[in-house]
């Protein structure tokens, strides 16, 4: 671990040297686990492993940023004066020197909790599991059967030149199973848990805990119902239920990245712009109704974007992001941050890897719960449609217009949940859309939801993500595709 130290320590010192005025190195160690199983039979396993040290070096203006894939002293030297040496040259593009929030430099560790350490649970056992749910999926209509499971154990080393030092060790792991009906002119899909799946930063405890193996059947009956399923009715107006799965989503992509403050700055415009929000109205602008809370807490335990620091040195602590239906805070950085005149970093500076630089990312962005359940908005519901688990999305550039699509929905009636309908839609603008929110799920129905595939930057990086949300009914929404 020292050694590790010593080396991110060299490449700062090399940084400052060639004239920087602040850097920081992270050395990194990661090792990944993926294993797929399709209609009954292990298709692919891939194993990988990288170590590589990452360099931000800060000139007036502008970052540098220099990476390698070596963990010796005389490459992160390179690196750091690399780094330097970029900084400068993009200070050829005249600008105010960049301000960075003041944090007190902290020396800590960190580590993520885990029962079972996925690295112990033999190949044997992870892909009898998958192989064993495929077959379950095809025995009960499912024409084509996937299971997958992924690992992710990560440890980094971070040296500022301000006096951080911190290493982390992150174990993050997951797995999801979907069934496929084909029929003459369509496919139906369900999944479960989600779209993807569901990952933490928990160990293998959390893939039993999943219980794969009692839910594949159910999910290869529904897609296969699906097909012979009425057609979502197109409506101007109705109301609807979103279970927890869609609301994580709802959440990630109109509440999450439009509060990244590097898309409100102008900074970061790839993967669906920039933001419809501005920072004079930060504190005013109402956002949505007074149910609406939204939280960033890298603190919760298990949840995907939980962590003990950033990767600058902040440490992990929860942000109000929406609070009684007002916008009051952002995703931020120390420079977003010293820029916005905003007086702490939101400490969501994260890179995918030691050859990316750190950027904007999402934590844990959640929705916290209220008093109801789904239950209850069902019961209390006249005429609506509960719509659960994503299939697809389309959000403008502003993060302001949108239209999600869902794998199953059904019709509500006198407060009871009715026929099945296949292809439900429903599209909105923002704040419209959480102006509508009138009833949230209680504490019990509060989930973790887990996303391991945000992408975002240029060249890109995929985040891990977590979104804490219940199911939400919603008043007077749109659903289904106009004619």
């Amino acid at each position: 671990m020292w050694a590790m130290y010593d080396v991110a320590t060299a490449a700062v010192e090399a940084a400052l040297n060639a004239g920087a005025r602040y850097a920081d190195a992270r050395v990194m160690e990661m090792r990944t686990e993926a294993m797929a199983a399709r209609n009954g039979a292990v298709e692919s396993l891939d194993r990988e492993e990288r170590a590589g040290v990452g360099v931000r070096a800060l000139i007036g203006s502008s970052w540098g940023f220099f990476a390698v894939p070596d963990v010796g002293s005389a490459a992160a030297r390179r690196a750091g004066e690399q780094a330097a040496a970029v900084a400068r040259a993009s200070t050829l593009v005249p600008g105010a020197d960049l301000g960075l929030a003041e944090e007190p430099a902290t020396q800590g560790s960190w580590q993520s909790d885990y029962r079972v350490d996925p690295w112990s649970v033999s190949l044997a056992e992870k892909g009898d599991l998958l192989e064993s749910v495929t077959r379950t999926m095809g025995e009960h209509g499912a024409d084509v059967s996937e299971a997958s499971h992924r690992i992710w154990d990560t440890r980094k080393w971070l040296v500022s030149s301000e006096g951080h030092r911190i290493d982390q060790h992150i174990v993050e792991c997951g797995a999801s199973i979907s069934a496929l009906a084909v029929g003459e002119r369509e496919t139906q899909q369900r999944s479960y848990p989600g779209i993807r799946g569901q990952y933490g930063t928990r160990g293998w405890e959390l893939i039993r805990e999943l219980d794969l193996p009692a839910n594949a059947a159910r999910i290869a009956e529904e897609a296969r119902a699906l097909l012979t399923a009425d057609q979502c009715p197109s409506l101007n107006a109705t109301d609807l239920i979103l279970g927890s799965e869609q609301m994580a989503l709802q959440i990630h992509e109109s509440v999450g990245h439009a509060v990244e403050l590097d898309r409100i700055l102008g900074w970061e415009a790839a993967f669906a712009g920039t933001s419809w929000l501005e920072l004079p109205k930060l504190g005013s602008l109402r956002f949505g109704s007074e149910l609406m809370n939204i939280t960033a807490d890298a603190t919760l335990p298990g949840a995907l974007g939980s962590f003990g620091f950033d990767d600058e040195g902040t440490p992990a602590h929860p942000v109000d992001i929406v609070r009684d239906g007002v916008w009051v805070g952002t995703l931020s950085g120390r420079d977003s941050a010293a820029l916005a005149g905003i007086e702490r970093s939101a400490g969501a500076i994260r890179a995918e890897g030691f050859n990316r630089i750190p950027m904007v990312r999402m934590t844990n962005v959640g929705l916290l719960p209220g008093s109801d359940s789904l239950d209850a908005m069902i019961a209390a519901t006249d005429d609506g449609i509960l719509m659960d688990t994503n299939r697809s999305w389309s959000i403008d550039d502003k993060r302001l217009n949108f239209q999600f699509g869902c794998q199953i929905g059904w019709e509500i009636k006198g407060g009871k949940r009715g026929r099945l309908l296949k292809n439900p839609t429903y599209t909105a603008i923002s704040p419209r859309f959480w102006g509508s929110l009138d009833m949230l799920g209680g504490p019990d129905e509060w989930t973790f939801w887990g996303t391991p595939n945000c992408g975002k930057g240029q060249p890109q990086q995929i985040g891990h993500t977590g979104h804490p949300a219940v199911p939400a009914r919603f008043r007077g929404i749109r659903v289904g595709v106009r004619g």
